[in-house]
């Protein structure tokens, strides 16, 4: 078996993060002589979660543009110069046979400095809208893993391959032993559960609109599992009942998941392909304060293929019970949107992935 160099470059956010995580576990499954280094940016959530996960990872002085606040940017230059000049020192020292890159301005530097050499390069796409990264390094990959179709708009459609998003195998593995869980379930089954996610910080505006309805879930028996985010859990916890749990974060969530009828949620690319693993019907309530509006186009693919409800954030107070007591009143509904999203469920991305990459290699 031969022992393979490879390095995995992607972060800022976790939806860059995990996929890197996911695919670098099943690479070293596959091989344990695969030598795997993760480059990330400093201060970044990676430079903690790669660690965690029993990676190595180097980190680079750089960060992403600031739309928002302009004169943060003043020293980006500087910083996009020292990057390179420190990818330099990594690709040399380490030597990859191939380079990974999720997405995230964390993973340009690097990437570039590989393509000088012209080290073979793999991208993974998880939005609908791809990042600028992706966008710029598109022309140096070999291939190009997407999760959704028709993004010949944005990449060379030769290199295209439709993969999916990786998730993690603890969801795979919980769909493959739902009837155990739901023998052990600790949820009401009178009424309906309802489960609201924001992201790990959590998510101010849906936090305010589920504290607004707290009557109109308890008027309908709905049993309520609310991720409310590290950020909100003090300001919330106080309205924890028999029929309202509160968490700051749902660590082993593929529980919950299996468990709830319906699901409130951000519209962050790894959130979404879950969701259509999961196939419960869900209410996509997008961020609108991310970069190029990812999470709005996320959601509208879904919507346009009728397996979910989305609602914008400025619209949501006006819109939210509407919405939500179509789903509460009708199991047919319910019934139809799991129908709908369970057939753009993916879940053997990471190993379609993975295979592409091993195909590379063994190419030489």
């Amino acid at each position: 078996m031969k022992k393979n160099r490879i390095i995995i470059s992607g972060g800022g956010t976790g939806g860059h993060i995990y996929p890197g995580i996911a695919i670098g576990n099943y690479l070293k499954k596959i091989n344990h002589l695969n030598q795997i280094l993760f480059v990330g940016a400093f201060g970044n959530l990676e430079m903690k979660k790669v660690p965690q996960a029993g990676f190595n990872i180097k980190g680079l002085w750089i960060s992403g543009l600031n739309r928002k606040k302009w004169w943060k940017n003043i020293f980006l230059p500087v910083k996009i110069l020292v990057s390179l000049f420190q990818a330099l020192l990594i690709w040399v020292r380490f030597r990859p046979d191939i380079m990974i890159g999720t997405g995230g301005y964390a993973s340009l530097p690097i990437l570039i400095v590989g393509s000088i050499f012209k080290t073979k390069i793999v991208i993974q796409e998880q939005n609908y809208l791809p990042g600028i990264s992706n966008k710029i390094l598109s022309r140096f990959a070999i291939i190009i893993a997407v999760a959704y179709e028709n993004m010949e708009r944005f990449f060379p459609h030769q290199k295209i391959i439709l993969t999916g998003n990786p998730v993690r195998n603890s969801l795979i593995q919980s769909k493959l032993e739902i009837k155990n869980i739901k023998k052990n379930s600790h949820l009401d089954k009178i009424g309906l559960n309802l489960l609201v996610l924001g992201g790990s910080l959590g998510s101010e505006k849906i936090n305010e609109v589920i504290s607004n309805n707290l009557l109109f879930f308890k008027k309908n028996k709905i049993k309520l599992v609310w991720q409310c985010g590290k950020k909100y859990y003090n300001r919330f916890k106080d309205f924890e009942d028999k029929w309202i749990n509160i968490y700051p974060f749902l660590e082993q969530i593929e529980k919950f998941y299996d468990e709830c009828d319906i699901i409130i949620s951000r519209a962050g690319a790894l959130t979404i392909s879950e969701l259509c693993i999961v196939a419960k019907p869900s209410i996509l309530i997008p961020s609108p304060n991310v970069s190029e509006n990812h999470q709005l186009h996320n959601a509208k693919y879904l919507l346009d293929r009728r397996a979910a409800i989305m609602i914008e954030e400025q619209k949501v107070d006006n819109e939210f019970i509407i919405e939500l007591e179509k789903l509460v009143v009708s199991r047919l509904v319910r019934k139809q949107l799991s129908t709908a999203i369970c057939k753009l469920a993916k879940p053997d991305a990471t190993k379609d992935i993975a295979f592409q990459i091993n195909k590379i290699l063994a190419n030489g």
